[in-house]
């Protein structure tokens, strides 16, 4: 029997997995446990895919995923604080055969940029929105949030979110779901392979929307851990995010082709 070599493992017909050339070399930022750079590297994977490199431009925001432009391998622009919406749409309007993409947390997408992000909606851009929600402010020192859970302690509500003194938690996506102007609107989360997996065949469907033309925004939030804002390990920070975050933040489509699901 032949000895096998490193060589043969390393040819290409043998090769499983390989990083997608559209993430760089340049280590992530990101606590370890976080879910932003497995978010980063399945929307790369998409794009270079469905061999769009070449034709996307990605809008970051601010906030913890404030240097995506140094991980994303992709044309990208900074928009100010919340304003990644109204960025992108004027992106896509000038260069409307551009496909065009949003990469936001909750303090940045459902505070700040409420007002852009419902109205980019509402006129049902022809974009796409990465929203990443964690249920607390993580990279300002772990404040409550537009998506802190009732009862969930922050360094701004250290005895809890009381609804009856700080309102209620948004549902985002739910509420952009009602409106005419999404397409395709759901909610995932990237803490397993399984979950992996249907994130990324839900943020492939969305860039597929946006190249064919189809006649609205798609919308993808991410429910993910912030286990330094949550004072966890990320093992706990997952365990908890499935007790508590996916109860409140349920898992699966809203909307399909302009259909609410029922």
């Amino acid at each position: 029997m032949a000895e096998i070599t490193l060589q043969d493992i390393i040819k290409p017909e043998n090769l499983v997995y390989k990083k997608t050339d559209l993430m760089t070399d340049k280590p992530l930022s990101y606590c370890p446990g976080c879910g932003h750079g497995t978010a980063h590297r399945i929307t790369m994977e998409v794009i270079e895919e469905l061999n769009l490199a070449e034709d996307t431009i990605g809008v970051a925001p601010v906030g913890c995923s404030v240097l995506a432009y140094e991980f994303m391998n992709v044309d990208m622009t900074q928009a100010a604080h919340g304003r990644a919406p109204a960025v992108a749409t004027g992106i896509k309007r000038v260069w409307p055969n551009k496909v065009v993409f949003t990469y936001q947390g909750d303090g940045d997408l459902a505070a700040i940029g409420t007002s852009e992000t419902i109205h980019a909606c509402n006129r049902g851009e022809n974009i796409v929105i990465i929203f990443i929600n964690n249920g607390i402010y993580g990279m300002t020192g772990g404040q409550m949030a537009p998506t802190t859970l009732p009862g969930m302690k922050s360094s701004t509500s250290p005895y809890g979110r009381d609804v009856a003194m700080m309102g209620n938690p948004l549902k985002m996506t739910e509420l952009v779901a009602q409106l005419p102007g999404t397409y395709f609107v759901t909610r995932q989360a990237v803490h397993t392979p399984a979950a992996v997996r249907k994130a990324k065949k839900a943020i492939k469907k969305a860039f597929e929307n946006q190249r064919d033309c189809k006649p609205g925004l798609s919308f993808i939030e991410i429910v993910s851990n912030c286990n330094s804002g949550w004072k966890m390990t990320p093992t706990d920070a997952n365990k908890w995010m499935e007790e508590n975050m996916f109860p409140f933040y349920p898992m699966g489509d809203i909307k399909v082709d302009g259909q609410l699901v029922k």
